[in-house]
């Protein structure tokens, strides 16, 4: 018996997105009618059953996240993000489920048993994991990371970085080392990418020895602040830390205060994200501010509206000064 035809093969042998032959299977709008004319043809021709068609709007929406984070709960970014989903779901009468995964697990079994009819998902995922969301043949938006072939909606990462090196200079900054995570972070990527564009706006180069990565192998935080103490173990150590988030901000502080230095006299420490911690630490932490809820309401209501084309939406963000990038 030969397998049913799905949107997912309607798309690949259409060569359009997935999005894309759903909008022309449900009469939205954004398309040309001779692409929808095309759609409909291919999909009388492979023997597509119309009667699963679902409604045009999502009536269960499915929020997977990667397991590593920890707990959704107690984790100072992505609980806020939850937080937005829950609060544009329940205000769409849209029902909303959570699903944590990891790499190497079944997926698709775990999704379609949640009875979803679109998909949600937070954060970094490999590859594999990817794969196999994509393969789900649901209506899908990513948030907090980028990948081809779906709709992504992020916080203007580069700008952000841009915006605060640029702070870190004009507060006198002569070298400026950058605290970052993996590089396939998408995040990370993006916001090493600002930094290092400020710096060659400035006329200055980018000094590798300046540029660390923290060790994935060992706990979380203590790795900020090992990352901190080999900086501050160069030669020439730094006289100020742009980290990729505020957490890993927040232990570099701490390294410099083990050693005996004042933040921010002697460093000025800057982070990213703005979690509630960033306001209450001791000097009060400068940062950027990301609307997290806001990124997922934004990507319930591109779901719902069907606005699920390959792409990105950048969220603004804002720069907010703190004692401990400023020198009285």
């Amino acid at each position: 018996m030969s397998k049913p035809v799905t949107i997912r093969k309607l798309a690949l042998a259409a060569n359009v997105s997935i999005g894309t032959v759903s909008r022309a299977l449900k009469g939205q709008s954004g398309l040309s009618e001779q692409t929808r004319g095309e759609i409909l043809k291919l999909a009388a021709d492979l023997g597509y059953d119309l009667g699963k068609l679902r409604s045009t709007r999502p009536r269960r929406i499915l929020f997977v996240y990667n397991r590593e984070l920890s707990s959704l709960a107690t984790n100072p970014y992505y609980s806020h993000v939850l937080h937005g989903a829950e609060t544009a779901c329940r205000e769409a009468s849209v029902d909303l489920s959570v699903l944590s995964v990891a790499p190497g697990e079944a997926v698709a079994p775990q999704v379609r048993r949640g009875g979803a009819d679109a998909i949600l998902a937070a954060g970094h995922f490999d590859a594999g994991t990817m794969q196999a969301l994509r393969g789900c043949d649901l209506p899908m938006v990513l948030v907090a990371h980028f990948h081809p072939g779906i709709h992504c909606v992020n916080d203007d990462s580069i700008y952000g970085a841009r915006a605060m090196t640029e702070h870190l200079l004009a507060q006198g900054a002569k070298r400026l080392a950058f605290i970052g995570g993996p590089l396939a972070n998408h995040s990370v990527a993006q916001r090493l990418k600002g930094f290092r564009q400020a710096l060659f706006a400035a006329g200055r180069l980018a000094d590798p020895m300046l540029e660390v990565e923290l060790d994935a192998t060992i706990d979380y935080g203590e790795a900020g602040r090992k990352a901190m103490r080999g900086l501050l173990a160069l030669p020439q150590p730094p006289d100020a830390i742009f980290a990729y988030n505020d957490q890993t901000a927040l232990r570099a502080l701490e390294a410099c205060v083990d050693a005996g230095l004042s933040v921010p006299q002697d460093v000025l420490i800057a982070g990213y994200d703005d979690i509630d911690d960033a306001a209450r630490s001791q000097p009060a932490l400068t940062t950027i501010r990301v609307d997290k809820e806001r990124l997922c309401r934004e990507a319930v209501l591109q779901l719902l509206d069907g606005r699920v084309e390959p792409g990105e939406t950048l969220l603004p963000v804002d720069l907010v000064v703190r004692d401990s990038t400023v020198r009285t």
